[in-house]
């Protein structure tokens, strides 16, 4: 849907894929795990990656259309520098100011 590659419908990792493997982004399909069904159709951004429990890597979507926020297993064709650059993007660009931080203070 965002860079207009061809997805395969079968990849190493998954057997509900949703998303692409070049830019990551999804489209809004499942209102359960692979069912197909929900109407919506918006795009999905990737917006996070999670680490579950059992060291599985999945990448967070957020509904542009509605809102809705999924998650989708890493698959093993996933482009490897999208998938660094989603990791990284909370140190690139952080959820709070660190404008106060003094490299000259000591650490407590």
């Amino acid at each position: 849907m965002r860079c207009r590659q061809v997805v395969g419908s079968q990849s190493l990792g998954t057997s509900h894929r949703n998303h692409c493997p070049n830019c990551l982004w999804s489209r809004h399909v499942d209102e359960e795990v692979g069912d197909r069904r929900c109407a919506c159709r918006s795009p999905m951004e990737p917006i996070a990656l999670e680490v579950r429990r059992d060291g599985e890597w999945a990448i967070v979507h957020r509904c542009t259309g509605c809102g809705t926020l999924r998650t989708n297993r890493v698959a093993g064709d996933d482009h490897v520098l999208a998938l660094l650059a989603l990791a990284l993007r909370p140190l690139a660009n952080p959820a709070f100011p660190l404008d106060h931080l003094d490299p000259s203070r000591p650490r407590v």
